[in-house]
């Protein structure tokens, strides 16, 4: 059952993109530094998962097993709070989530940065074991949330919905921005953090990612109480959700 944001719409909505960015940026520093895998984006490591099994591809089977498995222990562990706390305190629930999250990415660029966990070799299966724990939780914790068209990791059905649902097509065009706020969100934060590493560290990156984490459990841990329960929007078709 979907649980009703404890902000108000814009805040929601600010939060969610903040999230998307941040799926970007994590992403980019996986990608880009730990050998061409996703921690956040499962589609695309199962994907490489096949292409593996052409030895001259250079993609690495064990790195797209190790995110996805991370990445479902992650939503494993977001499902269960969401479970145990979503429906009587939504606000606490979010602003547990997050924080978890937060301290996960927190501690990646901590120990990567004094070199405990590595961004290369064998040992850098262990670091993206634990970022795509993180976002699993991340993506566990908004699948819960219920706000369509801002899963935060998944835009290929946004985009469908972008074209299916316009006036071109002969729909209603209902709520365009929020759908093309999701996908600006995710190219900025990918952006950024492909830019960030050409003078930063990876764990510096993966650092500025677990402030913003940081910044969203804040808005929902400070929420404020009678805001509960009212609706973010109308429900939407179940054909329309990412």
């Amino acid at each position: 059952m979907a649980i009703s944001s404890p902000l108000g719409s814009r805040q929601t909505v600010a939060a969610l993109l903040t999230l998307t960015a941040v799926t970007g940026l994590v992403d980019a520093v996986s990608y880009l530094r730990l050998g061409r895998v996703f921690v956040a984006n499962m589609t695309g490591n199962v994907v490489f998962l096949g292409f593996s099994a052409d030895p001259r591809s250079g993609l690495s089977a064990a790195a797209s097993v190790i995110a996805i498995a991370g990445f479902l222990l992650g939503a494993l562990a977001g499902g269960r709070a969401a479970h145990a706390l979503a429906a009587a305190r939504p606000g606490r629930w979010l602003a547990m989530a997050f924080t978890g999250e937060a301290l996960i990415l927190g501690a990646v660029a901590a120990l990567t940065g004094t070199g405990v966990l590595p961004f290369a070799g064998p040992g850098r299966f262990a670091t993206i074991a634990v970022l795509a724990v993180a976002l699993g939780v991340q993506n566990s914790t908004v699948r819960h949330l219920g706000a369509p068209d801002l899963t935060t990791t998944v835009l290929t059905l946004t985009l469908t919905g972008l074209a299916a649902d316009s006036s071109l097509a002969g729909g209603p065009g209902a709520r365009p921005h929020r759908r093309l706020g999701s996908v600006a969100a995710m190219l900025a934060g990918a952006a950024a953090g492909a830019g960030m590493l050409q003078w930063l560290s990876p764990a510096a990156v993966v650092a500025v990612a677990a402030v913003l984490v940081a910044a969203v459990a804040g808005a929902f841990l400070t929420a404020v109480p009678a805001a509960v329960g009212k609706p973010l929007h109308r429900a939407p078709s179940p054909a329309l959700q990412t």
